[in-house]
């Protein structure tokens, strides 16, 4: 593995034998990071959201099956 830093970038390279399956939970976890840095989010805007995201598609669901009667 070699990890470079270019301009405003890091760059890791892998051998070509290096099984993508091993490294895809790491490069997603990483992309996390780099989606979330800057935001102003703290927990309790983020479990806010939650509990309204949750309360809609129980909502959602009720209807669909037609339970909202």
């Amino acid at each position: 593995m070699i990890v470079e830093r270019q301009n405003n970038e890091i760059i890791v390279r892998f051998k070509a034998g290096t099984k993508a399956s091993k490294i895809q939970p790491i490069l997603g976890y990483l992309k996390y990071e780099e989606l979330t840095l800057n935001s102003e989010a703290d927990n309790n805007n983020i479990d806010r959201l939650l509990k309204k995201i949750k309360k809609g598609r129980w909502e959602r669901i009720q209807k669909e099956i037609g339970w909202d009667d």
